[in-house]
């Protein structure tokens, strides 16, 4: 795999490629320290997945990523910034991306961001997945606010179409604990099936970003 990462800080660049470089076999990772050396190294290297920062010298990330994506529809890339804020990981997602993590998470995230969207899925950080959906939700919907970090990531894999079965697979629990959160979650939603549980996710815009 062939990854570019574009950073105006070397130290960065260089501690996400020891990372990628260490862990993921045959990887080859490329560095770019601003909006047109990304642009040039693309176009000359045609990388597998590129990891692009937002806040970049002259040419803004997102601007970089939407002039790589009117070439190549098809390139995969991953945000990395210190922005947290539901509009900009909005803004970076409609310009095309197809992942958004923050830098202050660990290693093993933007591993799995990488694994994720080198398998073409999105990936978003669990807390940008709920700040999106917060900023994006209808008061009358209510109770998405209550809900913990357990249970937001059971909606979230129901919203999906997931079977109680494969969500307690994925969350590596038992079904029966998995039927519990669900009745948690209806309650505190007010709802009483899955389709209104989907119908509140799509309500709270962030159905396009989890499927």
């Amino acid at each position: 795999m062939k990854i570019l990462i574009t950073d105006d800080h070397s130290v960065v660049r260089q501690g996400y490629a020891s990372v990628l470089s260490t862990v993921i076999d045959d990887c080859e990772v490329l560095e770019a320290s601003d909006s047109d050396e990304a642009y040039k190294q693309f176009l000359s290297e045609s990388p597998d997945l590129v990891i692009m920062d937002i806040n970049l010298p002259g040419v803004s990330g997102i601007e970089a990523a939407t002039r790589i994506l009117s070439l190549d529809s098809t390139a995969k890339i991953l945000f990395f910034s210190m922005y947290d804020e539901a509009p900009v990981v909005k803004q970076a997602l409609d310009a095309g991306a197809m992942g958004y993590i923050t830098k202050t998470g660990s290693p093993k995230v933007l591993l799995e961001a990488v694994s994720k969207i080198a398998a073409g899925e999105i990936f978003i950080e669990y807390e940008l997945i709920m700040k999106l959906a917060l900023n994006n939700q209808n008061l009358s919907d209510g109770g998405l606010r209550d809900l913990t970090q357990r249970e937001f990531e059971v909606f979230i894999l129901l919203a999906r179409g997931n079977s109680n079965q494969v969500v307690a697979e994925t969350l590596n629990l038992s079904v029966k604990t998995i039927s519990n959160y669900v009745t948690i979650i209806k309650s505190k939603l007010n709802i009483s099936s899955t389709a209104e549980l989907v119908h509140i996710a799509a309500n709270a815009g962030i159905i396009k970003f989890i499927t």
